[in-house]
């Protein structure tokens, strides 16, 4: 009896270690995530290695225009519809304050270098039953809330999946691809809400303040919201908050915003797309001093659009999503937005819509 309890008892422990072995052997194939830099300094030597090992060129095959809004699948689109709750719909777009030229002008239109211009077409008196105007609008630069599409940066000459400009872009036509027309669907996933002052414990970022991986992960840890593939994700930094407080200044050249090294972070989260309150990226880039490629200029706000195929809305408002979402405890939504059918643009004026 003794020796068959020790061969049950061997044959136990052979049996629990052999499982064991099994359950914990896939542990060993899966892959590593990207390295993080040990600082946060990014060489242009470190970039450009980045536009290859962290590209989406030819994920989607060699004639994919969409980039990352491919990761939005019908299962990600019904989860999202899950995130309304309670019916709230708040609007991420700042209101477009257009400068009117006269009824009777047309030379001040061409003159003006405003975002937003608006001229009457008709209209009472000698329209008595309504009224017509026409717009311009520039929809680049750190005025509008717009989308942009993934022909408005270019790599070496290339566009996103390594279409040349010179085949696709044309100063007559605009973009032949990688333009805002690849959106008709539009964008219907999961939102998220990264509030850095909120995290912080202040009203707003100050200018040139840099946003690192850590404090991602930090927002994540205190939101209790992990970023998952097909997200959209806005980073909040209180830019109009310390506007009306301070008033306006140069965001162009000194904005907070992601860190150059975030970019590994962000490509190994599957994130479709990006929003922020300014360009996306720190200015002038304190921690990236040493990137000297043109090319790189904004250095996540380019990386996002030429190598991963990430359309961008810049110049959002957080602001009033900030405030109910504190109060809710709530930092997840539906986003919805869906820009204008422009076949050869390489951008648009976007009202992104949060669904509570």
């Amino acid at each position: 009896m003794a020796s068959l309890f020790r061969a049950s008892l061997a044959a136990l422990v052979v049996t629990t270690v052999v499982a064991g072995a099994a359950i914990a052997a896939p542990a060993r194939h899966r892959p590593a995530p990207p390295p993080r830099p040990t600082s946060h300094v990014v060489t242009q030597e470190v970039m450009d290695g980045w536009k290859k090992s962290e590209s989406n060129w030819g994920r989607w095959g060699p004639a994919d225009e969409k980039g990352t809004l491919n990761l939005i699948t019908p299962a990600v689109r019904k989860a999202a519809a899950a995130e309304v709750r309670t019916g709230l719909a708040i609007p991420l777009s700042r209101e477009l304050v257009p400068e009117h030229i006269p009824f009777e002008g047309g030379a001040e239109a061409s003159q003006s270098r405003a975002a937003v211009q608006q001229r009457m077409l008709s209209g009472p008196p000698k329209r008595p039953t309504g009224s017509t105007d026409q717009l311009t609008i520039a929809a680049h630069g750190y005025a509008i809330t717009h989308f942009d599409a993934l022909g408005h940066h270019l790599f070496d000459g290339k566009m996103y999946n390594g279409y040349p400009a010179s085949e696709n872009l044309s100063l007559d036509k605009g973009l032949s691809r990688g333009s805002i027309r690849v959106y008709a669907d539009g964008v219907f996933t999961r939102g998220v809400l990264v509030d850095l002052p909120l995290l912080k414990h202040v009203p707003w970022l100050e200018p040139g303040t840099p946003i690192f991986a850590e404090d991602l992960e930090a927002w994540e840890k205190f939101s209790g919201v992990t970023i998952r593939p097909g997200d959209a994700v806005f980073i909040r930094t209180g830019r109009w908050e310390r506007e009306a407080a301070k008033g306006p200044w140069d965001i162009g050249k000194n904005a907070a915003g992601l860190d150059a090294s975030v970019i590994p972070w962000v490509h190994r989260k599957g994130i479709a797309l990006l929003g922020s309150e300014s360009a996306l990226s720190v200015q002038p880039f304190p921690a990236t001093t040493t990137i000297t490629n043109p090319d790189d200029y904004l250095p996540v706000h380019n990386f996002a659009l030429v190598a991963w195929g990430m359309p961008l809305i810049d110049n959002t408002d957080l602001g009033p999503i900030a405030k109910t979402a504190a109060q809710m405890k709530r930092w997840t939504f539906l986003l919805t937005v869906a820009p204008i059918r422009v076949t050869t643009g390489t951008g648009v004026p976007v009202n992104p819509i949060a669904t509570f």
